[in-house]
């Protein structure tokens, strides 16, 4: 269990070590917050929907969490292209410690991250419905770090150049946040819009915050928690695949 704590240790000094990186996150969740947050919010209560910073808020917690957590996999392309990689994979343990200790790493510094943006977002007006709820919230931030830090593990096994990484990330992680309900409610979408929003985990991971925090709910917390749980075991699976077939 020690080179899983160690390489834990490792993501989280790395991330915090990186001011820059550290207030570079939040800067795109700030913009979304000021400008679609006020900016939709005269026409969301007009339709009856509520204060859109209460709706918005949730779903840029969950959209911050799997952009960090997504992206913590481009750090072994780092590595690879460095040759710590190398070190690392010869070493007399386990693979499978390696991409864990990489992978919960990644996903605390989702987490943190997470944390940050609900300040954020308290700072633009938003508020939970009860306090204890935020504990109950970051039960579903951690869901979300693990799966997409996992995502992102597999990811950064397959492909061997950091290009190729940003091209493949972001194909992938756009269309989750946008197609999750972060800005917009999931009810009576098209029917083909909303097959698509059913199979992507992200729904579940944002519906679950939203319903946990403000009392919204498209889901439900059972169903919302159980597939988020086995998407996240799945992508477990297969990143500890993936990364015990990396050749340097």
């Amino acid at each position: 269990m020690i080179v899983i704590y160690m390489l834990w240790l490792r993501e989280l000094k790395r991330f915090l070590r990186s001011p820059v990186q550290l207030v570079g996150s939040l800067a795109q969740p700030a913009f979304f917050l000021v400008a679609l947050g006020f900016g939709f919010n005269p026409v969301f209560e007009q339709a009856g929907r509520g204060n859109y910073m209460q709706f918005m808020a949730p779903g840029m917690i969950g959209m911050t969490v799997l952009i960090s957590a997504a992206f913590s996999g481009v750090a072994v392309l780092w590595d690879r292209q460095f040759g710590s990689l190398k070190e690392t994979l010869v070493a007399p343990v386990p693979r499978i410690y390696i991409m864990l200790g990489r992978t919960l790493g990644g996903a605390t510094v989702g987490v943190l991250q997470g944390v940050l943006i609900l300040l954020l977002c308290m700072v633009t007006g938003f508020r939970p419905q009860h306090w204890y709820a935020v504990v109950l919230g970051f039960g579903f931030v951690g869901m979300i770090s693990i799966t997409f830090a996992a995502l992102g593990m597999v990811i950064g096994s397959t492909l061997k150049d950091m290009q190729s990484f940003n091209v493949v990330a972001n194909f992938m992680v756009m269309p989750m946040v946008f197609l999750s309900g972060a800005f917009y409610p999931l009810d009576h979408l098209p029917l083909a819009l909303s097959l698509i929003t059913r199979i992507n985990p992200l729904s579940y991971g944002v519906d679950g915050l939203r319903g946990t925090l403000v009392g919204q709910w498209h889901f439900n917390y059972v169903q919302d928690m159980g597939l988020l749980g086995c998407v996240g075991v799945l992508f477990l699976i297969v990143g500890a695949y993936c990364f015990s077939k990396i050749e340097i």
